[in-house]
């Protein structure tokens, strides 16, 4: 096939503010700080040493070396974490959900592009050190959007409630679910290593944050990975002066609406802020706080508090309160000496909302790095594809559109009638000069037999198309099951299968190969043969 890659603005699957973003559109440069290039991190180091606490890198440190206590961790993890003491060290960030068994391909990704983005800042600037971070979401509440994967064409279920934080959730059940998995797999060295290691994080430890930390480890600690859960008390002590100020002024709500409106005009908007965007949270209970009748109360439950009450709850136990989507970010930032956010297209959409939120709140913005998309493909997949004469841009394209452009192009005739209508349209014009001329009556019957005329044009382009699709039916079929195959659900392979799938496949090596394969500046669907 031609290339091994298409750029995000051609794929059809980025928002038009991601297009632009990448385009370097210039009415969107008061939403962001610098763009990600090689060049431009160096004024975000020198913009973040300058504006970082010395004793955020402290509580930082002593945080992390607490919460991986207990676990075998490698020593390129040991060396990143005893580095974050340092203040020429940075971090890269990426978040994302506690998925079950890393969920969704894409996580992979993004973890990916995190840790070869400080393998190629550090190359740049060799004085300087990064740390790659996977900042756990354990403080989500949406457990159906985590409590499963897809093994090939089975949806392995993890049939249980919860009704706070995921991170703190049991694992107790999840030997049922290795069960199920474990009789999909089948045998081989391979399928046993992949059964062992659901066991060995899900069955061996006691909570959700404990068994993902665990994975990501035996996954990417041999890269040196640090793995935070923001789930923490000593860590929501920094970000406590900023919660005050959400309760008592509420000013995020007024800032993120100020951007919005710049937005809406041409975008789509990717989250709306609340009047106050903070979680109270407990072991089962994540609700919003809402201020009514001058009582901070916390939805669907009895819990109310006026404000002397909530600040002091603040003061003694900041654990209790979460942030939502709108000020997560910003607590992230606090909490981290980093330089970049790397995210999906939806994640990067609703950052470019929250600039002025921290201006506001005095925090450096961190630049702003569309992860990197892969799309998977057999030797045979590429073959076949070969075969068919289909180039990558042709399988990215909607497949009905694809239908329709391949039976054109396999046809005979041309099935395109453009020039007929436009010879149609122009004989028309002539008709109308006429009639204006001579009598003005007769130029509405010109126009509607225009009309008529191209309408029974486009109706023998539709029945000829049909007709041609019928002969080439079996071709345009091999076509579709392709495409159907790249593209599960005509949507994007990284968003539905599972690492499990493909690790089987290529013999253990898909990590390898990602590593080798991904440039996380340059922002393409990369196309990995397997």
């Amino acid at each position: 096939m031609p290339t091994d890659c298409i750029s995000y603005q051609k794929s059809g699957y980025f928002t038009k503010l991601i297009v632009d973003y990448l385009d370097e559109k210039p009415e969107l440069k008061s939403l962001h700080n610098r763009f990600p290039t090689i060049e431009n991190f160096k004024g975000q180091l020198d913009e973040k040493a300058q504006n970082y606490p010395e004793e955020n890198r402290k509580s930082l440190v002593s945080a992390l070396e607490n919460q991986y206590k207990g676990f075998q961790i490698s020593e390129f993890t040991k060396a990143n974490i005893s580095l974050l003491s340092n203040t020429k060290t940075f971090t890269i960030t990426t978040g994302h959900q506690l998925n079950l068994f890393t969920g969704p391909l894409y996580f992979l990704y993004k973890i990916v592009s995190t840790i070869n983005l400080c393998t190629t800042l550090k190359r740049e600037y060799p004085t300087y050190d990064f740390v790659p971070i996977y900042w756990m979401a354990t403080e989500d509440h949406d457990f159906e959007e985590i409590n499963h994967f897809n093994y090939k064409n089975a949806k392995i279920n993890w049939n249980t409630e919860s009704h706070g934080p995921v991170g703190r959730l049991s694992t107790e059940g999840l030997n049922n679910v290795l069960n199920v998995f474990a009789s999909e797999l089948g045998i081989g060295e391979n399928a046993t290593y992949l059964k062992e290691l659901f066991e060995k994080s899900y069955l061996k430890h006691n909570n959700l944050a404990d068994a993902t930390r665990f994975l990501a480890n035996e996954l990417f600690g041999d890269k040196g990975l640090v793995i935070l859960d923001g789930d923490d008390k000593s860590l929501k002590q920094l970000f406590l002066p900023f919660v005050k100020n959400e309760l008592s002024n509420r000013m995020s709500f007024q800032k993120v609406t100020e951007s919005n409106s710049l937005l809406q005009a041409s975008y789509d908007i990717q989250v709306n802020p609340r009047e106050i965007n903070l979680f109270y949270i407990e072991d089962n209970l994540r609700e919003r706080i809402v201020f009514e009748n001058n009582l901070f109360k916390v939805n669907t439950t009895k819990l109310a508090f006026s404000e002397k009450e909530i600040l002091e709850l603040v003061e003694n136990q900041p654990e209790k309160f979460s942030p939502n989507v709108i000020l997560r970010p910003l607590y992230e930032e606090i909490v981290l000496p980093n330089l970049c956010y790397i995210g999906g297209g939806g994640e990067i959409a609703y950052w470019l909302q929250l600039q002025s939120t921290f201006e506001m709140n005095k925090v450096t913005f961190p630049i702003l790095l569309v992860r990197n998309s892969v799309l998977l493909a057999t030797e045979k997949q590429i073959k076949k594809a070969d075969k068919l004469n289909l180039s990558w841009a042709d399988l990215f394209n909607n497949q009905q559109e694809l239908f329709t452009q391949k039976t054109k192009e396999f046809s005979k005739f041309n099935l395109d009638f453009s020039e007929q209508k436009e010879h149609l349209k122009q004989q028309f014009e002539k008709l109308i000069l006429i009639a204006n001329e001579t009598d003005k009556s007769f130029i509405g019957a010109v126009k509607a037999q225009q009309t008529k005329q191209i309408k029974g044009l486009e109706n023998l382009e539709k029945r000829l198309l049909k007709a041609e699709k019928r002969v080439y039916a079996e071709k345009l079929e091999q076509i579709i099951l392709l495409q159907n195959e790249l593209f599960p659900n005509q949507g994007l392979q990284e968003r539905k299968a599972n690492f499990s799938e493909f690790y089987l496949d290529v013999n253990g090596k898909l990590l390898e190969k990602l590593f080798q394969e991904l440039k996380p500046l340059e922002p393409n669907f990369t196309i990995i043969t397997l």
